[in-house]
């Protein structure tokens, strides 16, 4: 593993003084060096770095210092009124100049989320053959299939630790994209960086192409990926089987491959079938399922009472319903020593056909059986709020807009303070928005969603909606994993996760109706993360890193990638 105790041609924090050589092949000089994003630092190349590496008169003789390019690009980047257009600008700039674009999204992380993740993510996947400029990751398509091996060893970088991959089915709450789902890796490997201190030559995206069933883009004549239905069965299993094995023959036991956005019925099955054998984690089910666990955990200082005393209710029993679902049952009964099949029947999911009862079970996928209990059929999500009288209502439908009025007012007139999250992305298929929470419930709902809502001003008091954004969660988790060198992820680390992100929630923080802390200290977070992740690592027997450091925030801090200039040789 390359950290600050070892050699990592100085990309972590432990490094940022010591001089480095920039090495591509041969030391990078003169015109390469400008066009190499790893090391160009623009008009911040010092009078002798000019001199040593041949660039006089290849950049204007005036100086600048990184503080003052991210002061220009900042002032550009607000210019613009299309959110697009910032996020085309991020990317130019991600492949002109590395270190200045993760200062800029580490500093402004707030602001700078939306654009490189959800929701402007989401419309970049839309329109990725169109604004298609220069290929990120890697693309494995069907018709690498036997020569997987060879196509990763086509990378130029050999030191993987994390892989993100998709195969474009299910984006977001767009459906399938296909191809263009690449915006997905590129954008979560950025966060990984950015936010868990990852280095970037450690990341590597990869879309998989096994064909789209969406007919707009098998007829668009700008569309990047194989133009031909997807495969199924035999043939996709066989190419993902080649894809895992070629991922742990070349890069290890110790490679965190995350899958994301793979369509439920895949990614069930490709979680059962590789945890056994793979360091593997599904953010979609894993990763929201944690960072919903930790603000129902934080929430539990607002709204009273233990995890226990509380009734779920879901909208919505895909990966993120049933994946939530599931780590909450966990949580409980890890509390109470129930066993997880009492804990389980204080939590209900709606679905498209109503209420899941037993009377239905027959019928379910096997993903949604556990959560079939006694009760006679119920159609709708409101009669089934009326039925079950849930605290918390939770939305993960991928459907906008059905959180109803009705319904809020359900919730509003059982609880004295009802738990409302809306967590489907993008913005557009959020279950309701921020201020029809507040204004249905008279500010009374402690609410949270899946991407990010403005404050809200509600008989003269301001309320700030929490975003649920797995951003809290996977970079850390990610980054403890690493740090300890786990072969296997284990229920409890996601449960360690949930439980530390909790913690990081203030008083100040509760006071505005928050249950998540601020994204501005991030970093902080992800490190703290990190260090409960790779104690329970540790602790299970799952970690490979011996011995064990021993202060574990102070590791995690020392590993991260510092996006600072380094002087050159």
């Amino acid at each position: 593993m390359m950290n600050g105790v070892e050699k990592t041609n100085g990309e972590d924090l432990a490094t940022e003084e010591q001089l480095i050589t920039p090495w591509t092949v041969s030391v990078a000089s003169g015109y390469t060096l400008l066009r190499d994003p790893r090391h160009n630092k623009g008009l911040a190349f010092t009078v002798d770095e000019r001199d040593a590496h041949y660039l006089r008169g290849l950049l204007p003789p005036a100086l600048m210092t990184q503080e003052l390019q991210e002061k220009k690009l900042m002032h550009n980047l607000r210019q613009y009124e299309v959110p697009l257009q910032r996020y085309m600008a991020m990317m130019d700039l991600q492949e002109r100049n590395e270190r200045l674009f993760y200062k800029l999204l580490i500093d402004n992380v707030e602001e700078l989320l939306p654009v490189v993740y959800t929701p402007t993510v989401g419309e970049a996947c839309q329109k990725y053959g169109t604004i298609f400029r220069r290929p990120q990751g890697l693309y494995i398509s069907l018709k690498e299939k036997g020569k997987i091996l060879e196509v990763l060893k086509n990378w130029p970088e050999s030191n993987i630790q994390v892989i993100v991959v998709t195969d474009g089915e299910r984006i977001l709450g767009l459906g399938d994209l296909g191809c263009q789902g690449m915006g997905i890796p590129v954008g979560k490997l950025s966060l990984y960086t950015a936010l868990g201190g990852l280095r970037p030559s450690a990341c590597l995206p990869v879309t998989i192409d096994v064909g789209t069933n969406n007919e707009k883009l098998l007829n668009d004549e700008f569309y990047i990926g194989l133009r031909q239905r997807r495969a199924t069965g035999q043939e996709y299993a066989e190419l993902l089987e080649e894809f895992m094995t070629a991922v742990k023959k070349n890069y290890g036991e110790k490679v965190l491959v995350q899958f994301e956005d793979f369509a439920n019925h895949n990614a069930f099955e490709l979680l059962e079938k590789y945890s056994p054998t793979h360091l593997v984690f599904n953010d979609d089910i894993q990763g929201t399922a944690s960072v919903v666990l930790a603000g129902l955990l934080a929430a539990l200082k607002l709204v009273g009472g233990a995890l226990a005393d509380h009734r779920f209710l879901f909208l919505g029993a895909g990966e993120a319903g049933t994946g939530i679902a599931e780590l909450i049952a966990l949580e409980i009964s890890k509390q109470t020593k129930a066993p997880l099949e009492e804990t389980r029947k204080k939590i209900w999911l709606v679905d498209s056909k109503g209420l899941i009862v037993s009377s239905r079970k027959e019928s379910l996928q096997h993903f949604k059986k556990p959560w079939a209990h006694d009760h006679e059929p119920v159609k709708g999500l409101l009669d089934a709020v009326k039925a079950i009288k849930p605290t918390v209502l939770i939305g993960s439908s991928g459907v906008g807009k059905t959180f109803t009025k009705e319904v809020v007012e359900a919730m509003t007139s059982i609880n004295e303070k009802p738990l409302i999250l809306a967590l489907s992305n993008p913005t557009s298929q959020s279950e309701c928005t921020a201020e029809e929470a507040y204004t249905w419930s008279k500010g009374r709902a402690i609410f949270a969603s899946g991407s990010p809502f403005d404050p809200v001003e509600y008989n003269r008091k301001v309320f700030v909606p929490g975003q649920a954004n797995n951003a809290y969660i996977f970079p850390g988790f990610g980054l403890g994993l690493i740090m300890s060198g786990a072969i296997r992820v284990h229920d409890d680390m996601l449960l360690a996760a949930s439980e530390a992100l909790a913690a990081q929630v203030k008083q100040e923080n509760f006071d505005k109706g928050l249950i998540y802390p601020p994204f501005s200290n991030i970093r902080n977070i992800s490190a703290n993360i990190a260090a409960k992740v790779a104690a329970k690592a540790y602790e299970l027997g799952l970690a490979s890193r011996l011995p064990r450091p021993k202060d574990l925030v102070k590791y995690a801090e020392s590993c991260m990638y510092s996006p600072v200039y380094r002087s050159y040789r």
